[in-house]
């Protein structure tokens, strides 16, 4: 039996880090982390332009106007946005100006169209500008050659964006670690049809998978072997020339259908360790054959998703550098007590909020998974604690 930390360590020691970049479309990248520096090709804007509908304007023609005291200038002209600022702006002129539209040389300011009469040969303006006003001026979000992404960054829609805007179509992203799930269990049934009598639900299969794909990564489902060690161990060497990462589900206890133990040795992989001093989830074991660690994880829905907050997902960030997969780990007060002793150390769901965290009503056995909705958070109790009570300072580990 191993400590959660010493699990942790085995496994960074084992898993192999993801090393190289692939070329793919902005479309592609959406959620991958960048795997080069971005810079600007051009400055942005390209040029001085209007950033609304109105009037390009001299500020001195229109100094002092207001409601009373229009000031009148003669339209020289119409610039919608795309088009290219060919003529000049003389004294007493304006050019009705689009937004976007690059700015007339001449103007210094941009008079917004709902402080005119919207005139077409002549212009009414009643209200004056300063010099510079309404102007986006060349280069004042990014100038040419500025590393405005670096190598690393996840690609959200602001960076998509970014991108575009700098004329890149396609870009080198990190290449992702390969991640295989399998679940083990006679009594497991695909949803969708009726329940044969004895059998349950997969839903670890969905946990495990929905929990990878927020993580940036996308697994791909090995299968659903029932409790025969032949079938699993044919199963995961087959996998195992495919994937970095494997994890089951199931079949990791004492029991006489916990096949993962006979797995191991059939395959004669290397077994790093079985059984973690938590709860829940303490079953969990680690096994390296043919270059790929092997996770298997408790079957009990909350045993599983424990493990994969506190094994799988330190992994994983040890893989790939992804500091989005980085534990987060705070200290929190109790909004409201846990009376339960732990005799071992105990990872409870719980709801953080500014500072305090709230353990939810229900049941909180590690078969149970309804609880946890709406949690985004697991308290770390200590071996030995005879029951949290409101006020009590507390560990927390973010999810």
């Amino acid at each position: 039996m191993v400590t959660l930390e010493e699990a942790q360590r085995i496994l960074n020691a084992h898993v192999k880090q993801t090393e190289g970049t692939k070329e793919c479309s902005l479309s592609e990248a959406l959620g991958r982390r960048i795997g080069e520096d971005l810079a600007a090709r051009t400055d942005q804007p390209p040029f001085p332009r209007s950033p609304l509908d109105g009037y390009a304007v001299r500020a001195g023609d229109i100094r002092g106007a207001c409601a009373q005291n229009p000031a009148v200038l003669n339209v020289a002209g119409e610039l919608p946005a795309g088009v290219p600022a060919v003529q000049s702006l003389g004294p007493g002129q304006a050019v009705r100006i689009m937004t976007g539209a690059p700015i007339p040389e001449g103007a210094d300011a941009v008079i917004r169209q709902e402080d005119t009469d919207y005139g077409e040969e002549k212009v009414q303006i009643y209200r004056s500008v300063k010099p510079c006003e309404n102007i986006c001026f060349q280069g004042e979000d990014y100038r040419a050659g500025t590393h405005v992404i670096r190598n690393g960054e996840r690609m959200d829609a602001v960076n998509i964006a970014l991108a575009a805007g700098m004329g890149y179509e396609r870009v080198r992203v990190k290449k992702k670690p390969a991640v295989a799930v399998l679940t083990t269990g006679s009594e497991l049934q695909e949803p969708g049809r009726p329940l044969r009598p004895g059998a349950v639900y997969d839903s670890n299969r969905y946990l495990v998978e929905a929990r990878l794909r927020e993580w940036g990564i996308t697994p791909f489902y090995a299968g659903r072997i029932e409790d025969d060690a032949g079938k699993a161990a044919g199963c995961l060497a087959g996998i195992s020339k495919e994937a970095d990462l494997i994890i089951t589900t199931g079949g990791v206890s004492v029991g006489r259908m916990d096949i993962m133990h006979d797995v191991i040795e059939r395959l004669g992989a290397e077994r790093l360790f079985w059984r973690v001093k938590l709860k829940p989830g303490s079953p969990a074991m680690a096994s390296v054959y043919e270059g790929a660690v092997i996770i298997s994880l408790s079957g009990n829905p909350f045993g599983a998703a424990a493990g994969m907050e506190l094994l799988v997902r330190p992994a994983l960030y040890h893989m790939t550098g992804d500091s989005a997969l980085a534990p987060v780990r705070q200290q929190a007060v109790m909004e409201n007590g846990f009376p339960k002793k732990s005799g071992s150390r105990r990872f409870v769901r719980a709801v953080w909020a500014s500072g305090m965290v709230r353990v939810p009503e229900g049941s909180h056995s590690s078969g149970s998974l309804s609880s946890m909705k709406g949690c985004n958070c697991l308290i770390d109790i200590p071996a030995g604690n005879e029951g949290l009570c409101k006020g009590d300072s507390v560990w927390i580990i973010l999810l």
